[in-house]
């Protein structure tokens, strides 16, 4: 128990920083790839949670999995309150250890960009404010997401193939599926960094909008997640 709660929170930890550090990099002034861009951005995610897979092996690091797993009797529901806090702290640990990496940057940053895009490098906001179809869209995306992973996790005999395949299905839902809301699909992703943003001497903060967080990030991956136990089980027979 207490190995598998630990690599849960390092390797969700080691998940942000490659992402959080990635948007750091492309965001604040006076780092070496400053304006790389999306594709940058998203394919630093997949091919971050690759390594952490590789590391880590079978980990979740989402407790919207953890609650699919539960469902599909793979992991006790006793254990899936410990493992999503695992995570979640995972997840704070990871940004703040990206927030003293990119101290200089940060300050370098006071005052030339905006708060809320400064909060944006820890956490996910939509790109247009529309909560219900949010709400789908980060479902959604958590279906597909979370659907892929057991797919592909039938071929976990041949070595590598599920943290590549994974890496490759973040990837392409970034693209396909993350412009809207920033593709979270995991409340570990985003309300860990969102409690280190909150707690960090980050100067001219924004408001931490809980209510986006809560409700999209935080609720639409539990729906999709459910939704995907119950496809997986009957549709798929996993």
């Amino acid at each position: 128990m207490m190995h598998q709660l630990l690599a849960e929170f390092l390797s969700t930890a080691l998940m942000i920083i490659f992402g959080v550090g990635v948007h750091a990099d492309t965001i604040l002034n006076n780092t070496k790839y400053h304006g790389s861009g999306h594709l940058f951005a998203i394919t630093t995610w997949g091919f971050g949670i690759s390594i952490a897979l590789f590391i880590f092996g079978g980990v979740s690091m989402n407790p919207a999995m953890v609650v699919a797993q539960a469902i599909l009797g793979n992991i006790a529901w006793v254990n899936v309150i410990p493992y999503s806090i695992a995570e979640v702290l995972g997840g704070m640990v990871g940004s703040i250890i990206i927030y003293f990496m990119y101290a200089d940057q940060f300050k370098a940053s006071e005052g030339d960009i905006d708060p809320i895009v400064i909060r944006n490098i820890f956490s996910t906001s939509p790109a247009i404010r529309n909560l219900p179809r949010n709400f789908f869209v980060e479902g959604f995306a958590t279906f597909v997401f979370l659907t892929g992973i057991m797919a592909i996790a039938r071929f976990d005999a041949t070595p590598g193939v599920v943290p590549i395949g994974v890496g490759l299905l973040v990837w392409a839902i970034g693209m396909g599926l993350g412009g809207p809301t920033g593709f979270a699909m995991n409340l570990a992703r985003d309300m860990g960094p969102r409690l280190a943003h909150r707690v960090l001497p980050i100067a001219d903060k924004a408001p931490s909008d809980w209510k986006y967080a809560i409700l999209v990030p935080g609720i639409a991956p539990f729906v999709g997640a459910i939704a995907a136990a119950f496809f997986a089980k009957y549709f798929l027979g996993i």
